[in-house]
């Protein structure tokens, strides 16, 4: 039942993705917005979910549940619950947060991009 769960994370193809599935599921936008990276890195495929999760561990308590599942991803879905223990704390500590590490970037025009792929040659 989503009310048994503090976060859900969906596969995020796009910012109404996720929305629509946690809307129609009965999750609540509190419980997933935490997860949300799509809208910041764009379509990341496969790990949209992996990416969503690591952002919600990054703001956990232990007891949390989570719940995530890479529904409407495509070719299968796999669903996962997760209790948050209390050993999350050491192992955050030693890492940047993924929300520090989106902060850390440099926007670029087609251009550079092009020139950095190796489709533009001078």
């Amino acid at each position: 039942m989503p009310e048994d769960y503090d976060y859900a994370v969906f596969h995020q193809p796009n910012g109404k993705f996720p929305r629509r599935v946690a809307a129609s599921l009965g999750f609540t936008s509190e419980q997933i917005e935490p997860g949300i990276a799509v809208t910041t890195l764009g379509n990341i495929y496969s790990a949209s979910c992996m990416i969503g999760l690591a952002a919600i561990l990054d703001i956990a308590s232990a007891g949390d549940r989570i719940f995530m599942t890479s529904f409407g991803s495509g070719a299968g879905s796999d669903a996962f619950s997760f209790r948050v223990t209390d050993q999350l704390g050491g192992i955050r500590s030693g890492s940047p947060s993924v929300s520090d590490l989106l902060a850390d970037k440099e926007y670029v025009d087609y251009a550079t991009y092009a020139r950095h792929k190796g489709k533009i040659r001078l």
